[in-house]
């Protein structure tokens, strides 16, 4: 069996993980980890959030109020990796966050270190949603502007009546009785009348 692949290539894996049952841990309270805490609950607003910071800015506090988010007033200790799934090191100290990477990766839980590629074991990505349609945008680290403009563009560029289009081929494809053939042949066609409507409009 013969994998295609290209001579230089993104390979990062994309995955959409649930994030119900597990716990982030963001370290740091500035404006990168509010950064952070924001594009979380934009994807998730029923996410569970710890924050350690020695300060915290008060749109986080304010965020606290209305989600799930733990804050912790004070220096990052070792013990806030207990029950974590995913930590982002946003301090804005070097030696802290190599400190908390290191201590993330003996407990073989993934990290995201601000600014610092070499010491992530993921990437946040520019992301598009439309309803139920959501597009994330890699640049593999390298141009992160990139990626926002990437996003601006498919989000003036897709209809807002996406979803509505996406809903209905769902309730379509769980009413056919067909085999699968002839399902993913259907649907096909039915994509591209919805796409000539949409044109038209």
């Amino acid at each position: 069996m013969n994998i295609q692949t290209q001579a230089s290539q993104n390979i990062l894996l994309p995955l959409f993980m649930k994030l119900d049952g597990h716990r982030i841990l963001v370290i740091g309270g500035g404006k990168i980890g509010l950064e952070k805490i924001t594009a979380i609950l934009r994807n998730d607003p029923s996410a569970a959030l710890t924050v350690v910071a020695p300060e915290i800015l008060p749109e986080i506090t304010e965020l606290s109020a209305q989600y799930d988010i733990r804050l912790h007033n004070r220096p990052f200790e070792t013990d806030d990796l207990n029950s974590i799934s995913l930590v982002f090191a946003a301090t804005g100290l070097a030696d802290v966050n190599k400190i908390i990477h290191a201590e993330s990766r003996k407990r073989s839980i993934l990290i995201n270190v601000a600014d610092t590629p070499a010491l992530c074991d993921f990437y946040m990505s520019s992301i598009v949603i439309k309803g139920d349609l959501k597009i994330a945008i890699s640049t593999n680290g390298k141009s992160p502007t990139l990626g926002k403009r990437m996003r601006a563009f498919l989000e003036e560029w897709l209809p807002d009546s996406i979803g509505e289009v996406m809903e209905r081929l769902h309730r379509i494809r769980n009413n056919m009785k067909t085999d699968f053939e002839q399902k993913v042949t259907e649907l096909n066609r039915l994509t591209k009348v919805f796409e000539e409507s949409n044109k038209g409009s």
